[in-house]
């Protein structure tokens, strides 16, 4: 969002042909003189109040809109748009619909004022003659703005008794269009009535939650001096980005990563700018202290995994599998049976319909996992192999094995950035959207579970899928059990 000090100047230059190569459609909610009074009211208000700078006459949003918008009519898209706008805050506004030169980047220009247009205009006359100096301040009486030759002077003003001296068209301007939670609120109101135009569910946009784990990229203007050190620091808020989505995928919980975040770089970057004041620099290096610490967290939480797996499997194989006694219940009496009300089966929700293809996802996400937990090992081996090198070998090998570690940490970042894509090509935003939906479907899954074991153990019904499922579970206990049974023999004859 812009502040405007030159209104009028601004809306010519968004709304000429002759400045823009590729202006398609105008459109404004009321008429151009409006501008102009808005202006000079702005304008009088600032000098009122003595206030230093510059004066801010109006404000600018830039929209930035999806190509596939471009199907649409111009004209229709800019109405539709800047109608929203008003309905949404109430205040007149004028828009352009543009493209820059190569034609990628399909925007609107939106310009809007920060105060109403009174029903009524407020008219206040003089009760007696008011005298203003050079400045515009008002002074108390005449002798002040008189020069040595008793003559008023120059740019002094003298209003006397009756006339009007001052005429309010506005409203004062509305406090909200200042608070950093408008800008917010725009963001988001604007991404929801875009998505409204577009039907593919990949292709629509969302906003960018600065309170999420994640770390937002700067958009690169053109011609910006700071080009390279935003590309630089982008790099490095992706690389925290792609840490953050295997910290999900291998079980950190967010509240970990959000602590991490806040005290190695939120606070962090508050903390420098505090003491040694706005170094764009030190912003990468930060970030990459993070991305560490992250990281071994990772480290651990996976080996603790593989541990608490391992430790699981040992008890599980061995544990002697016994065979499940079954209870003799003798028949019920026909003349005592009374045949219960069937209630309907509990009925399967959205969520736990999507939860066989988000369990696909959830395991491609794992094996993804998997594959870069190794190449890290392998990583580490060859790091721990360079740094114990000694003598003639440490100048003829160390050269070779940086070379192998470069190329494993490519191939490491190529990886993780893989775990983002995944669930992007099945439409989720992140790895963090992915796994909210996929433990809710889980829990609903779970649920709807017990809530059909408990229908069949009421009403003694067995259904296909329950019935094949225990059918699995019978068969690989019967199994462990002939394999105890022969394992058992093979003893007995060796003893004998």
């Amino acid at each position: 969002m812009s502040k405007l000090s030159n209104v009028r100047g601004r809306i010519t230059y968004i709304s000429s042909h002759a400045k823009q190569e590729n202006l398609y459609a105008v459109y404004e909610t009321t008429e151009r003189s409006f501008w102009r009074e808005l202006a000079l009211c702005n304008q009088h208000e600032f000098q009122k109040s003595g206030t230093e700078g510059k004066c801010i006459e109006a404000r600018e949003l830039i929209i930035a809109l999806p190509e596939d918008l471009v199907q649409y009519k111009p004209e229709y898209v800019l109405e539709q748009f800047s109608k929203h706008f008003k309905w949404r805050y109430g205040v007149e506004c004028i828009s352009a619909l543009h493209h820059n030169k190569s034609k990628t980047n399909y925007h609107i220009h939106l310009i809007f004022s920060e105060r109403k247009l009174l029903d009524e205009p407020l008219v206040k006359t003089a009760t007696r003659s008011m005298f203003y100096d050079e400045n515009g301040k008002r002074v108390r009486t005449k002798r002040e703005i008189l020069d040595e030759n008793g003559n008023i002077r120059k740019k002094c003003k003298v209003i006397k008794k009756g006339e009007i001296y001052e005429k309010m068209l506005f409203t004062i301007k509305d406090k909200r269009f200042k608070q950093e939670s408008f800008l917010e609120e725009v963001k988001r109101d604007f991404t929801a009535f875009i998505n409204t135009f577009v039907f593919d569910e990949k292709k629509k946009l969302a906003v960018f939650d600065k309170h999420s784990p994640y770390l937002a990229t700067k958009k690169i203007g053109k011609n910006n001096p700071k080009e390279e050190q935003i590309k630089t620091d982008n790099e490095k808020c992706m690389r925290w980005n792609r840490e953050v989505d295997r910290a999900i995928v291998s079980g950190v919980s967010e509240t970990e990563i959000q602590q991490i975040k806040r005290e190695y770089i939120t606070e962090r970057i508050k903390k420098s700018v505090d003491l040694f004041g706005n170094k764009p620099e030190w912003y990468g290096n930060i970030i990459m202290d993070a991305v560490t610490v992250l990281a071994r967290l990772i480290s651990k939480v996976l080996e603790k995994v593989r541990e608490l797996s391992a430790r699981l499997f040992d008890t599980e194989s061995t544990q002697p599998q016994t065979p499940k006694q079954e209870s003799v219940i003798s028949p019920p009496i026909k003349e005592m049976q009374i045949e219960p009300k069937i209630l309907p089966k509990p009925v399967m929700s959205s969520e736990v319909t999507a939860y066989p293809k988000l369990l696909k996802i959830y395991k491609e996400l794992s094996r993804q996992n998997e594959i870069i937990f190794v190449a890290e090992k392998e990583r580490n081996a060859l790091e721990v192999e360079r740094d114990n090198l000694k003598g003639l070998a440490k100048l003829a090998k160390k050269g070779e094995l940086q070379n192998q570690i470069n190329l494993k940490n490519e191939n490491i970042d190529i990886l993780k950035t893989g775990l983002s894509g995944i669930v992007r090509r099945y439409g989720f935003q992140n790895v963090q959207d992915f796994y909210r939906a996929y433990r809710k479907a889980h829990s609903a899954y779970i649920n709807y579970r017990e809530q059909v074991a408990k229908w069949e153990e009421t009403y003694g019904i067995k259904t296909y899928s329950n019935t094949l499922h225990e059918r699995m579970i019978n068969y690989q206990r019967d199994t462990a059990n002939q394999q105890t049974e022969q394992s058992t023999q093979r003893k007995d004859i060796g003893v004998r």
